[in-house]
């Protein structure tokens, strides 16, 4: 079968994240240990697997995610690959409706060639910064928060752009602290100039990735996060990796829409 590799989050090869694309043609997903391992084989932070669904009903697609150890809930790249794979295959066109662990996610193209998504807001709540994330970020947390099910990440907010480009984290130390990752978060240094309100990195040694490049789903945390402080439900996000990416986002109450590009930059035959 095919199998594709496309940059999320950027206009461009080689930036933004990778994720791995398998349209299935069957009406059901393969062996979930066959789908761990594929996941594994490609090493990205997700390899997505979709197959699509009889018509009349809620979703088009069913679509699940694996980074290269676990299943995840909810992955925003690998969402917008899939649907970018869908649309420059002509197997799909105008919205696409996904039916995911965290419930019916639609991705719709834009003129530009860039998708919106449609994804469940994180339910954000304060918490006392837990003993031991500060000293294995290297810096010290302003403030920290749960959000929520879907993503179940700890959101922690530090003093500024500098501090979150210069962590050097102790992955080991991090991994007791949250159910999937560690979302590190400060205002922009100067949005005028940058382009954007907000930077973040994304921590995930627990699921075999140390930083990735490029969190979808992370900013439906981060959205209104930052919205509540900033005062705008229309902001952009930079994530600060080594590849970084944009995504804007548009809080909508309980629902968060994250907009970004995509490219193909692999397209290949998966023999096993």
């Amino acid at each position: 079968m095919r199998i594709r590799i496309v940059d999320a989050f950027t206009d461009r090869p080689f930036a933004g994240n990778p994720a791995g694309v398998l349209l299935l043609d069957s009406d059901a997903f393969p062996d979930d240990a066959w789908l761990q391992r594929v996941a594994a084989e490609m090493n990205l932070s997700e390899t997505a697997f979709a197959h699509p669904l009889p018509p009349g009903g809620d979703a088009d697609w069913a679509l699940r995610w694996f980074t290269p150890a676990a299943e995840v809930a909810m992955c925003g790249h690998a969402t917008l690959a899939t649907a970018h794979v869908l649309r420059s295959t002509g197997a799909a066109t105008g919205a696409v409706r996904f039916s995911a662990l965290c419930g019916v996610l639609t991705a719709t193209a834009r003129e530009d060639g860039a998708f919106t998504l449609d994804f469940p807001t994180a339910p954000l709540t304060e918490s006392p910064v837990p003993a031991g994330v500060a000293e294995a970020l290297g810096a010290d947390v302003l403030s920290a928060h749960d959000t929520g099910p879907h993503i179940g990440d700890l959101l922690v907010e530090l003093a500024d752009e500098r501090t979150v480009r210069a962590l050097t984290p102790d992955f080991p130390a991090l991994v007791a602290h949250s159910r999937r990752g560690i979302i590190a978060t400060a205002a922009a240094e100067d949005p005028s100039a940058g382009g954007y309100d907000f930077v973040s990195r994304c921590f995930f040694p627990q699921l075999g990735i140390d930083e990735d490049p490029v969190t979808g789903s992370a900013h439906t945390a981060l959205a209104p996060f930052w919205s509540a402080r900033l005062g705008r439900d229309e902001l952009t996000g930079l994530q600060a990796s080594a590849r970084s990416g944009l995504v804007a986002t548009s809080l909508r109450g309980d629902r968060t829409l994250l907009t970004g590009g995509a490219v193909t930059v692999v397209d290949g035959e998966l023999l096993a």
